[in-house]
């Protein structure tokens, strides 16, 4: 009896497997075929085998998800009415069903908003509200911030907030706090991007040429620089004068002894009112007295300095500006301080001092090319003192043109700006019937003041 019993379980095993042998061929086979098919952008040819294997074996190979992505969207695109809105629900679907079977390959977050995007894009067609739409992007938000890194849906949140606030369905404090939320995680992603993109700097600075594969990662790295340098403006257009001087210091007024002991709210308020010039204000004082009694920090030391830079009082203000880049320990956030500082400076003609802080924001972020415009700026500036005949005053525009040439280098997101910078000094630099008649084609100019610098004659 025990015998026929382990025969028949023994018969039964193989003919499970054979049955799953059978079922793992044909799958194989239909994958394969729409597969190829998706190479060639035949979408409609794809979508029968696709389906099949979506059917009958949902866990065979994550090309169901990837190219299933594309079969649907391309229904999408070709369909309206109610078959354009079956197909959206069943991407919706398919996404739900690749986080099911392909868990560790779906960041949470990273579909979440995908899902948002997709009946955001097509919010008419499916008949969704601004608020429903908000709330979509808030929880995939909140369920996994981490990869919720897309560009357009991190604007796409952001302006869904500006349009719930403008029909009243937000207050300020919502407002502000989401562009508090949304600018600090692009800042996030720029920092990541940025250190990915510094390090194969620092192997070219060094005589090492990248492999092709460094090549594609740094233009990979590069585009995505470009697209949060875009939203970031995009976002602070959005946001717009809703943020101005006269919402902002009531609503933070109103709001600051209920939260004179959160340090993050006093350095979102400060931060604000640093950022819109609305420092002369006597909130700002006890928004940033308040927040260095409470958390001294690199924040709370910089507004100390624009305190004293307020009172007129620059060594002081240069004290605590220099003890906010001491107390910073993040090397992304310490060149973007050294890089505010230089720009305070710049602003009141302190030239000297503000390259220094410039150069050592290079230093920290090599690949934020900002700082190099900033000098070459104000080297142009200084073109008519910095020389002692004519000839010798225009060369620092050969000076500021370099300066500009290496912003375009380092930084993918600032290449037209650059170039049109270099070509407006270059402009203005002596031509060459100038040089060839003064003769000194090749020589080394010393260019004084707080230059002090070198600039060679190009040759002719």
């Amino acid at each position: 009896m025990k015998t026929k019993i382990t025969l028949l379980l023994t018969v039964l095993f193989l003919a499970f497997n054979i049955s799953f042998a059978q079922q793992d061929e044909e799958c194989m086979t239909k994958l394969s075929i729409f597969h190829e098919y998706v190479k060639a952008k035949n979408y409609d040819a794809a979508y029968e085998p696709w389906m099949a294997v979506r059917n009958k074996c949902p866990k065979f190979n994550n090309a169901i998800y990837i190219d299933g992505e594309k079969i649907l969207k391309d229904k999408i695109d070709k369909t309206s009415g109610a078959d354009q809105i079956t197909y959206i629900n069943d991407l919706l679907k398919l996404w739900e069903q690749r986080a099911q079977y392909f868990a560790s390959k779906t960041a949470k977050g990273e579909y979440a908003a995908k899902a948002c995007q997709l009946m955001y894009d097509n919010k008419e067609v499916l008949g969704k509200t601004d608020l429903e739409l908000y709330e979509c992007y808030d929880a995939a938000y909140k369920l996994d911030k981490a990869t919720f890194t897309n560009p357009k849906s991190l604007y796409t949140y952001f302006s869904l907030m500006v349009d719930l606030f403008d029909a009243k369905k937000k207050s300020d404090s919502d407002l502000f706090n989401k562009y508090d939320d949304v600018v600090e995680k692009v800042e996030d992603e720029v920092k990541n991007y940025s250190s990915k993109v510094n390090k194969l700097i620092a192997k070219e600075d060094a005589g090492t040429a990248l492999t092709s594969k460094e090549k594609r990662y740094k233009k990979s790295y590069e585009s995505y620089l470009k697209a949060y340098d875009k939203i970031s403006g995009s976002i602070d257009s959005k946001l717009g004068d809703r943020a101005n001087c006269e919402n902002l210091i009531p609503l933070y007024t109103k709001d600051f002894e209920a939260n004179k002991g959160d340090a993050l709210w006093l350095q979102r308020a400060a931060g604000k009112m640093s950022e819109k010039e609305c420092t002369d204000d006597p909130l700002f004082f006890k928004l940033v007295n308040a927040y260095h009694e409470l958390s001294p920090s690199a924040n709370s030391a910089y507004y100390l300095g624009i305190l004293k830079d307020k009172e007129g009082k620059p060594n002081e203000a240069i004290a605590f500006y220099k003890q906010a880049i001491d107390l910073e320990t993040d090397d992304f956030k310490k060149s973007k301080l050294n890089n505010r500082i230089g720009l305070k400076l710049k602003a009141k003609h302190r030239y000297g001092q503000a390259r220094g802080f410039f150069r050592e924001a290079l230093k920290l972020n090599p690949s934020n090319g900002r700082p190099h415009l900033s000098i070459a700026a104000m080297y142009a500036a200084s073109a008519k003192d910095c020389g002692d005949t004519n000839f010798n005053k225009r060369a620092v525009y050969w000076l500021a043109a370099d300066e500009a040439r290496k912003a375009a280098r380092v930084d993918a997101t600032l290449s037209k700006a650059a170039s049109q910078s270099v070509a407006n000094y270059m402009a203005k630099a002596p031509s060459k019937a100038e040089i060839f008649s003064c003769g000194c084609s090749g020589q080394v100019i010393k260019v004084g003041c707080w230059i002090g610098l070198s600039v060679t004659v190009p040759k002719i």
